[in-house]
């Protein structure tokens, strides 16, 4: 499998700190993951290509232009506020949008769903390599690869089509879908993240071309708080199109496979061309940001439980997984799980 990574483009990216709970914590979507997740890639045997650059056009598939201007130019605006952080962090969040404001405090509220998203100097510039990073990867499987793995840094699932949050800014994920959608009628994304992927869902609700289904904690007492509830089916043409499956907090490899499970039978019954596989390892037992107890085998049979039962053309995108001891292991045991049912 090729491995897909513009290493020190996305490693420029890096605001330090991010607000939770009240407080300004050090930031764990640091570029050292890259490192890890890297080392992983080369432990399952992928061989490791740069992305070419693919401009606007793909990323507008996902996005709209005034949120792309805004992450664009937003650091260079904000850093002319006199005595204001050195990363844009929003502190307003309109619950009723009316009016598109000018000032750049006004949108970073409007385009920015919680203060987990910093906007550094360098993530415009991180955040296009990384969505090109999952088109290239797409590009990749529609030239005639079975799967290729894109390494993208930073994530993307919590970007919707105009807000960024959860360390997300562009949706690499439907990005790689909607390439995929250039050759396929129908896609589906499988989002196996700790998180639920609501940016995902955000972009595709409406639409019947590609289906979206998500395993996840529970999110009424976890990130996202607002989304990701059973009842969320997707609405006019895409009704049925969006399954969640919210899962108890420390739910192990067994209650996953069962999920999982039920997953599968819902994309299998969609009847889809190509799959994007949205990978979350912060799923796992160990992880930083414990919510999940998956184990490092239980990633294996994640994996080989989806390339057993949906032998399709299919992007691999990572999502979360944070700095610890096993994150490249379990990068390397998916891959290495999923390979072996293919």
């Amino acid at each position: 499998m090729k491995a897909v990574l513009a290493e020190e483009e996305q490693k420029r990216h890096y605001p330090p700190s991010y607000l939770v709970n009240g407080v300004m914590e050090a930031n764990p979507e640091r570029p050292e993951r890259i490192d890890m997740l890297l080392q992983g890639a080369k432990d399952a045997g992928c061989d490791i290509v740069h992305p070419k650059n693919f401009g606007a056009e793909l990323i507008l598939a996902a996005h709209s232009e005034r949120y792309l201007k805004f992450l664009e130019r937003a650091h260079e605006r904000w850093s002319r506020i006199k005595g204001a952080s050195e990363a844009v962090t929003p502190n307003i969040h309109p619950i009723h949008r009316r009016g598109y404001p000018d000032s750049v405090v006004a949108q970073a509220g409007w385009h920015m769903i919680d203060a987990s998203a910093p906007i550094s100097s360098d993530t415009w510039e991180s955040a296009q390599w990384s969505a090109w990073t999952a088109a290239h990867a797409a590009e990749l499987v529609l030239g005639g690869e079975n799967a290729a793995y894109a390494l993208c840094r930073p994530p993307g699932h919590h970007a919707g089509a105009e807000t960024a949050g959860g360390f997300c800014y562009l949706n690499n994920s439907a990005i790689a879908a909607c390439a995929l959608r250039k050759a396929h009628d129908r896609v589906a994304i499988l989002d196996v993240d700790l998180h639920h992927g609501n940016g995902t869902q955000d972009i595709f609700y409406e639409r019947s071309d590609v289906l979206t289904v998500s395993i996840h904690a529970d999110p009424v007492r976890f990130y996202p708080f607002f989304w990701g509830y059973a009842d969320e089916t997707g609405a006019n043409e895409g009704e049925g199109c969006n399954l969640n499956l919210p899962l108890p907090r420390g739910s192990n490899d067994a209650a996953f496979m069962e999920a999982l499970s039920t997953a599968l039978t819902k994309i299998q019954s969609f009847k889809p061309d190509a799959l994007v596989i949205a990978l979350g390892l912060d799923a796992y037992e160990g992880d930083p940001i414990a919510g999940l107890a998956v184990t490092t085998g239980g990633f294996s049979r994640i994996g080989e439980a989806i390339g057993a039962a949906l032998n399709l053309p299919t992007v691999i995108v990572q999502e979360g997984g944070y700095p610890c001891d096993e994150l490249g292991g379990n990068l390397s045991s998916f891959l290495g799980g999923y390979e072996s049912r293919r």
